[in-house]
């Protein structure tokens, strides 16, 4: 899973960041101001509740008429003297300590509205003064509403500075990516640093221009190690080729030395195929029969089946070539002798005993190559085309690890497709698929 951490685009991700941040900056101001502003302006209420409370228990102290007034217009007034507490309202007796409360009481208009009561009481006086806060609270919502809708505006404003500044700040970097596609599908390398400044980015296009000239010259290196090694071996294959035909075509030579001068032939021509598979995978290039020709599947399994005849030895085995559909492909018939080659080898190989069957046309446009070796376990069957993986013989003995590895990228190369299974009673089937063209 450590891979998918980042499949978000990295201008997506700054736009989020920044947006997230504009609003959680807005509704962490908005929620300390609507905090500082409840909590300051509860405190100064309750302080001038407190101190015109006090200003009203004085002046009934200075003036005991029941007829003196003492007119607040925002207070509601009342006070008991020691022997009328049992006239005080039910509902404020339970307030026995001075302060300053937070009711609800139902208004004039027969509906519940806040109010701050202060509350003073000693052993002689019981005083009340009572503030209608509805107005308050009505503030509070407008200025909570407000809030809110800045926040969301300042994280609009978020959302549009950060595509801006996204675009400004990942130009660089989308430039750096278009130029290295354009590498990719032109395969023409090109200098990268030059186009930016000094900066990350630039160095990082520096980076590329240095890895890019390593690369660039390790598989020029790597083309003209595989030309040299073509040209070289193709010269002492050549001579073997015609000296080998030269004695061929002498009389008195008895039959076994003209058997090993046909293994020889085969060899030689065997090695020529497999030079030219290779030339043409380190090229990454097709190559295909001039004027249209195509090549016949069929003839090559037979001559395949001919050269790879010596591994079988003495081992009692069966070798079957069936043709039920004949298969032209549009590729050198070397390509195609290294791919059956190397699956009819294998199966020669590692089978003690029993057949191998090579069946042309199984299927539109298939080859199998049946065996009855040891067989392979099925979630094992994709591992053996990997290179330097062996497959267990019967015997113990181990492959080279390299042959599966050669067809997997003849076939990539030329569209087709090759797999392994286990047989159903015993041994291991391979099919070649081509993919024939118009």
């Amino acid at each position: 899973m450590a891979g998918i951490h980042y499949r978000r685009r990295l201008r997506s991700r700054i736009i989020i960041s920044f947006t997230l941040f504009g609003f959680a900056f807005a509704a962490l101001f908005a929620g300390a101001a609507i905090y500082l502003r409840d909590r300051l302006e509860d405190q100064l209420v309750n302080s001038k509740l407190e101190r015109e409370l006090k200003n009203f228990v004085d002046f009934k102290r200075d003036n005991p008429d029941r007829t003196a007034k003492w007119y607040i217009s925002d207070y509601d007034a009342d006070i008991k003297s020691k022997n009328f507490f049992a006239n005080v309202a039910f509902d404020r007796q339970k307030y026995d300590t001075t302060g300053v409360y937070d009711i609800y009481e139902l208004g004039d208009e027969g509906k519940m509205r806040p109010y701050k009561l202060a509350v003073y009481k000693d052993d002689n006086i019981w005083a009340f003064l009572r503030l209608d806060v509805s107005g308050q609270k009505v503030n509070e919502r407008q200025l909570l509403t407000a809030l809110i809708s800045t926040a969301v505006a300042f994280a609009v404003l978020s959302l549009l500075i950060g595509r801006w500044l996204s675009s400004r700040v990942m130009s660089p970097v989308t430039d750096l990516a278009r130029r290295v596609q354009n590498m990719g599908r032109t395969g023409k390398p090109e200098e990268l640093g030059v186009h930016f400044a000094n900066d990350e980015v630039g160095q990082l296009a520096a980076a590329l221009d240095s890895y890019s000239d390593k690369l660039t010259a390790l598989v020029e290196r790597d083309r003209e190690f595989n030309a040299d090694v073509s040209h070289e071996l193709r010269t002492p294959l050549a001579v073997i080729a015609s000296t080998t035909e030269l004695l061929l075509s002498s009389d008195g030579i008895s039959d076994k030395v003209r058997e090993r001068l046909k293994r020889i032939e085969r060899a030689s021509r065997q090695s020529t195929e497999l030079t030219n598979a290779l030339l043409l995978l380190s090229r990454s290039e097709r190559s295909a029969p001039v004027d249209g020709e195509t090549t016949a599947v069929a003839k090559v399994a037979e001559q395949v089946i001919d050269v790879y005849r010596s591994h079988l030895g003495r081992k009692p085995i069966d070798v079957k070539l069936v043709v039920q559909e004949d298969i032209e492909v549009v590729a050198p018939s070397s390509v195609v002798a290294v791919a059956l080659g190397n699956l009819i080898g294998n199966a020669f190989k590692y089978t003690q005993q029993g057949e191998v069957i090579v069946t042309i046309g199984a299927g539109r446009g298939k080859v199998t190559v049946e065996d009855t070796g040891p067989g392979i376990k099925a979630e094992d069957a994709a591992k053996l085309f990997e290179r330097g993986v062996r497959g267990e013989t019967s015997t113990g003995s181990k492959g080279a690890g390299l042959g599966l590895a050669i067809v997997l990228r003849l076939c990539q190369l030329y569209d087709w497709r090759v797999s392994l299974a286990p047989r159903p009673n015993v041994g291991t089937v391979a099919t070649l698929d081509f993919r024939l063209r118009a």
